[in-house]
């Protein structure tokens, strides 16, 4: 089992015991995460949808992102990937969203957002949202690989902080 389908299952056995559902929206891992928690026997049970918005286009149609926050702050931001995260908590009947937007390369980097710059939000029904910028090292497969581990491992932790705080 990898090291991302472990987390996943890990993921999956405490939105298991709480009762709860997760949704994903993806750009750059395009599907990544969502094939890691499908990977894990029983995932029906607790994964609700995943939604692979690669384009702007898709991002406005499916998730309600509004157009004017891509003009404003561009797909790789944290204004787009929260509202990614909150546009996936209206379209799916999930307790917890995560997205993931960002440039895995190896082109389309500037100096501003270099290759390997990826955005990430995480939402709750009743936990709010919270977004992160990270800069990973290397090729397009090691930028989407790490992107969807930091995102399965903030799910963790803002679970378990729901978790206590219940």
């Amino acid at each position: 089992m990898s090291e991302l389908e472990k987390l996943a299952e890990r993921l999956g056995a405490m939105l298991l015991e709480r009762g709860e559902w997760l949704a994903a929206a993806e750009s750059c891992t395009g599907g990544w995460l969502a094939q890691s928690v499908t990977a894990i026997a029983g995932s029906s049970a607790w994964f609700d949808r995943g939604f692979v918005t690669y384009s702007n286009a898709a991002k406005v149609d499916m998730l309600g992102v509004p157009e004017t926050t891509l003009d404003r702050h561009g797909a790789v931001s944290e204004a787009t990937a929260r509202a990614m995260a909150q546009g996936t908590l209206a379209h799916s009947r999930a307790d917890w969203t995560v997205a993931i937007t960002g440039i895995a390369g190896p082109s389309g980097g500037s100096e501003e957002k270099p290759v390997g710059t990826v955005c990430f939000a995480w939402a709750g029904r009743d936990a709010g949202c919270e977004a992160a910028t990270c800069h990973f090292a290397g090729d397009r497969s090691a930028v989407r690989e790490q992107s969807v581990k930091h995102a399965l491992t903030g799910l963790l932790a803002r679970i378990e902080g729901a978790s206590h705080l219940a």
